[in-house]
């Protein structure tokens, strides 16, 4: 009886695990926002997103960095849009992009922080004990995304 057991586990592990191989990666994200040119633009100048295409009727607007596709659907309603609550919403806590280089991550700061749409939620620094450094802001609409770049061991 025990090695019945044994062998169903196995192949039920068997199974689950060649599903969880077919997984190959992110294809897309689809956030909601509530000011969708304003989002838009962030992804455009401060990420390096170009637009690949548009849904008017939705409205909505499909952005790409040849990477991923990040999929921005308007709110139906954005003064009823229930806001971007990390701490007490279940769902995404946050959008993280890579950067080539912390100079890079600086630059990025700098830009960031002048730009009226944005909130800097903090400045780069080290993720963690180190030595990858990190960002986190708010997109125009309230997404938080965070900028990283991983230092090479």
């Amino acid at each position: 009886m025990k090695n019945l057991i044994l062998v169903i586990v196995l192949c039920l592990f068997s199974i689950a695990s060649g599903a969880q191989q077919s997984v190959r990666g992110v294809d897309h994200v689809g956030l909601t926002v509530i000011h969708l040119p304003a989002s838009e633009q962030f992804f455009i100048d401060h990420a390096g997103f170009r637009v690949v295409g548009r849904d008017e009727q939705y409205p909505a607007v499909f952005l790409s960095n040849d990477s991923v596709v990040i999929t921005l659907w308007a709110a139906t309603n954005s003064e009823s849009a229930v806001r971007f609550d990390r701490k007490n919403n279940v769902g995404l806590h946050h959008l993280a992009f890579k950067v080539d280089s912390e100079n890079a991550l600086n630059a990025l700061y700098e830009t960031l922080s002048k730009d009226e749409g944005v909130i800097v939620e903090f400045a780069p620094e080290l993720a963690g004990n180190g030595p990858n450094k990190h960002m986190m802001v708010y997109e125009p609409s309230g997404n938080r995304i965070e900028f990283m770049f991983r230092a090479k061991p």
